[in-house]
């Protein structure tokens, strides 16, 4: 509900806060009218630098914003296990504050469907696997280490890259010569530059022979909740809130990768990361009968500990304890 502060009436029960844009309407609501503040992390702007590209000045900012309102929020839901260890570390707050709810996505809406329309209009030939990538272009996502993995692929199925939304102009720029540069090495590359909605999305994860997150920060990483849902076994980075959607071996592989414990976290071996990780592409490429296993195990384990239902009901608990 829309909150009017200009009133010294506000009868809310509780102020809950999503990313640091929205942290100093909270931090004003608890510090002027008393209402509890309760703040979701999403990501920790430490752990972002490179967001410095993007937003400049303003990166301080974001800085200064986040870190008052965490300690000074009464409760802070982390979306994963290693999200609390990394807020636990970093701010001044009470471990007993924090508490792990993890993100969730809608059932009905994300499942396997049998639509190729987008396929065809993209030019994405339905009859041959694909591994596919979704996400924004930022150095967060790790597409430039997808694209340096992709000279270590087999060259029998195709590669779809979803990828649109450049956090700056420098960054497209990259994308774009990355791209033209594996187009030169190998066919079957489609980018589709543009980000899609939730209907053609459900459509490119349901037949994906594989989907890849190659991120290098994941505090939970929800594309990959979203291709699990849609019956798509995943390649994903061993980082961050990821290894706690993705089980290795189960729905899906876990790839190591070893990055620098201080700013800017780059990794140290990141030939080593695009070898490792193409080596687990192309297992399952080779072998159809792993992806459907994969594929029908990440929908269970979906439906079992990531619905929305479960997940607003431990939301609300937590509400219950603050209310004035």
């Amino acid at each position: 509900r829309c909150t009017d502060f200009n009133t010294t009436n506000i009868d809310a029960d509780i102020v809950h806060c999503h990313t640091w844009y929205t942290h100093f309407g909270g931090v004003l609501a608890r510090k002027n009218y008393g209402i509890p503040l309760v703040i979701t992390v999403h990501s920790l702007e430490p752990l972002r630098p490179w967001k410095r590209e993007q937003l400049a000045g303003g990166y301080d900012f974001s800085l200064w914003v986040e870190k008052t309102a965490l300690e000074m929020a009464d409760a802070i839901i982390a979306v994963s296990g290693e999200t609390k260890r990394d807020i636990e570390r970093l701010f001044n707050v009470d471990p007993a504050r924090v508490h792990v709810i993890h993100n969730g996505i809608d059932l009905e809406e994300y499942r396997k469907i049998d639509s190729v329309v987008a396929l065809k209009h993209y030019g994405i030939d339905p009859r041959q696997p694909y591994l596919l990538f979704v996400g924004r272009i930022t150095r967060q996502k790790g597409f430039i280490h997808l694209m340096r993995a992709i000279q270590f692929m087999d060259r029998d199925f195709q590669i779809v890259l979803c990828a649109a939304a450049p956090d700056t102009p420098e960054i497209a720029k990259e994308m774009k010569t990355a791209v033209e540069r594996a187009k030169a090495q190998r066919p079957g590359i489609v980018w589709i530059d543009e980000m899609v909605d939730q209907k053609i999305a459900c459509e490119l994860y349901s037949h994906a022979a594989v989907f890849v997150c190659p991120s290098i920060y994941e505090p939970f990483g929800i594309i990959n909740l979203e291709a699990m849902a849609c019956e798509s076994p995943v390649v994903a980075s061993a980082v961050g809130g990821i290894q706690e959607v993705v089980v290795d071996g189960e729905t899906g592989f876990l790839v190591p990768l070893e990055q620098m414990e201080e700013s800017p976290f780059e990794l140290t071996s990141p030939e080593k990361f695009a070898r490792d990780l193409a080596v687990k592409i192309n297992q399952l490429m080779k072998d159809p009968e792993l992806r459907e296993k994969f594929g029908k195990a990440g929908r269970k384990r979906v439906e079992e500990k990531f619905s929305w239902s479960a997940i607003a009901r431990k939301t609300k608990a937590l509400y219950e304890t603050l209310k004035r």
